[in-house]
């Protein structure tokens, strides 16, 4: 995508949605929880474990990050295994790392 293209689909609205977007980066749990699923798919309480937090705090934090479409799930049995939403969210992951560590 060009700049052009880039400026002529700016409404407001995508603006407003991409500072959202944003925000739900601002949080070091949610950042965590991202890098974490970056290396592959986990449960809740692997998640919980690796970053030393309740079940409950990470789901609540998994919550923001599915309302966002950042993460994803699949249901085997009992267990929900969450991982990335998509390439997207590696790459913003990944740049931000990128930019941070210059």
């Amino acid at each position: 995508m060009n700049a052009s293209n880039i400026e002529q689909q700016t409404s407001d609205e995508t603006l407003y949605r991409l500072a959202e977007l944003f925000k739900v980066f601002g949080d070091p749990t949610r950042i965590r929880i991202l890098h974490s699923l970056a290396m592959g798919e986990l449960c809740v309480q692997d998640i919980a474990d690796k970053l030393s937090m309740t079940q409950s705090a990470i789901s609540h934090q998994l919550r923001i990050l599915k309302q966002m479409a950042l993460v994803k799930f699949r249901r085997e049995g009992k267990t929900i295994y969450y991982s990335l939403a998509d390439d997207h969210v590696k790459t913003i992951m990944a740049q931000g790392l990128e930019h941070v560590c210059e």
